[in-house]
C-alpha cells in the first residue's frame, strides 16, 4: 500500500475512528487501525468489538492494498504534523511496517497482520429506515444527559430507541433513565420503522454517532436487527451490538394526575436555579422551589456556605406548596428546551414532576423530587 493525502482530511476521519479504540487491550490487534486503499479511496476501521466505524477518505493512491497501524500513535503523529501538509504513507515493503513522512519528517510504525483484524459489520439487518441528521441530533442531544452510569443496572446504559404510538400519531421515540430523571422525545415514525424491535443503544455508541452527525448534512441510513444496529453517514458506517436486556416499563413513572401547573419563563427559571445552587453543598446539589400566590421562591442553603433565594413571577395553578431538586438535573433539563416557556406539572413535593416546553408535546421530561 502506497498513497498520498492531505494532512487535514486524514486529521478528520483519524479523529472519528481511533476514539473507538481503547487505550488498554489485552488484544494487540484491537489498538491498531486497518487501513485500505483502492481507487482514488483510503478506508480506516477501528472497532473494540462492541462498536465499529469504517470511514472513508479521498487520497491519491499510488499502491493498492491493506496493512493496520497504531491508533493512537498514528492519530497523534498526524495531529502534530504541520498545517497544509500532504502525507504520504507506504507499507510496501513487506507489509510489517507503515513509513509515514511529510516533509523532512519521517517515521516508521510496527504493523500487525490485517487477517488477524476482525470484522462485525456483516449480518441481515431486517430492518432499515432513514432520519435527517437534525431529527438524529434532536433524538440523541434531547435524551442523552439521563442515560444511567450505574453499571450494576447495565441496561438503563444507553438510550431505548423503539416504535410508539402518541395522539393516534406512530411516532418513533427515544428514552433514557438513570432513576432520578426521565427524558423522553419522538419524532414521526419514518417508512421502514414499522414492526421494528425496541433496542437499547449503549452509551459510548450515542457518543460516536453524536460526533459523526456534526460532519454530514444529509439523511443517515439506520439498519437494526435484534442483537446490531449500524448507522450509515456520507463517508462514514458505524457498527454497534445493543444492550442485550429489557428496557423497564418507562411509562409506569411518568404521572398522570400532577393538577399542580407552574409556567414559567425558561431562561430566567435556568439562570436563576444556577445562581441560587451556587450556595448548595456540592453533594446535594438541593434547591427549593416555595409556590404561593403567583411567585416562586429559588432557595438553597447550606451549613458551610450559608443560603439564598430569588424570587421569580409565574403564572401557577394549585396548592401553595415546597418541593426540592437537584440543581443540576434541572438545568440539564432546561438546557435542551428551546421554547421561552416551560410547565411543571407537579403532585405533591415527594411525587415525581412532569416538565415540557411550551408548545413542543414531543418532548417530556420526568424529575424525581428530593428531600431540602
Amino acid at each position: 500500500m502506497k498513497l498520498t493525502i492531505e494532512r487535514a482530511a486524514l486529521l478528520r476521519c483519524l479523529g472519528h475512528v481511533q476514539s473507538v479504540v481503547e487505550r488498554r487491550n489485552t488484544i494487540p490487534i484491537l489498538s491498531n487501525l486497518k487501513m485500505e486503499a483502492e481507487g482514488d479511496r483510503l478506508a480506516l476501521s477501528a472497532t473494540n468489538m462492541n462498536l465499529e466505524v469504517v470511514e472513508t477518505v479521498t487520497a491519491a493512491v499510488a499502491t493498492p492494498g491493506a496493512t493496520t497501524a497504531p491508533a493512537h500513535t498514528l492519530y497523534d503523529i498526524v495531529r502534530k504534523l504541520p498545517d497544509g501538509s500532504q502525507v504520504e504513507m507506504d507499507a510496501t515493503g513487506g507489509g510489517q511496517n507503515l513509513v509515514v513522512q511529510a516533509g523532512r519528517s519521517r517515521f516508521t510504525l510496527t504493523c500487525l497482520p490485517t487477517e488477524d483484524f476482525p470484522v462485525m459489520s456483516g449480518g441481515d439487518q431486517p430492518f432499515g429506515f432513514r432520519l435527517s441528521a437534525g431529527e438524529l441530533r434532536a433524538l440523541i442531544d434531547r435524551t442523552r444527559f439521563a442515560i444511567s452510569t450505574e453499571e450494576t443496572r447495565y441496561y438503563l446504559n444507553g438510550i431505548y430507541l423503539h416504535a410508539a404510538t402518541h395522539d393516534s400519531v406512530d411516532v418513533l421515540r427515544a428514552v433514557a433513565t438513570d432513576g432520578h430523571r426521565l427524558a423522553s422525545v419522538e419524532v414521526p415514525l419514518p417508512e421502514g420503522a414499522t414492526g421494528m424491535p425496541g433496542i437499547i443503544v449503549p452509551r459510548k455508541t450515542v457518543l460516536e454517532i453524536r460526533k459523526l452527525i456534526d460532519e454530514t448534512a444529509s439523511d443517515v441510513h439506520v439498519g437494526l436487527s435484534p442483537t446490531k444496529v449500524r448507522f450509515a453517514f456520507d463517508q462514514a458506517v458505524l457498527t454497534s451490538k445493543l444492550i442485550d436486556g429489557a428496557y423497564p416499563d418507562y411509562q409506569r413513572v411518568i404521572p398522570a394526575n400532577n393538577d399542580n401547573q407552574l409556567d414559567v419563563d425558561c431562561k430566567q427559571f435556568a439562570q436563576a436555579v444556577d445562581r441560587v445552587s451556587a450556595i448548595s453543598s456540592e453533594k446535594s446539589r438541593a434547591v427549593k422551589l416555595s409556590l404561593a400566590n403567583g411567585t416562586l421562591v429559588l432557595s438553597a442553603t447550606s451549613p458551610e456556605h450559608g443560603n439564598a433565594t430569588e424570587e421569580l413571577e409565574v403564572s401557577y395553578q394549585g396548592n401553595d406548596m415546597e418541593i426540592g431538586f437537584n440543581s443540576r438535573y434541572l438545568l440539564d433539563i432546561t438546557q435542551q428546551m428551546e421554547s421561552d416557556s416551560a410547565r411543571l406539572s407537579m403532585g405533591d413535593a415527594a411525587s415525581p414532576t412532569i416538565l415540557r416546553e411550551a408548545g413542543d408535546a414531543s418532548a417530556v421530561y420526568v424529575l424525581m423530587p428530593m428531600r431540602v
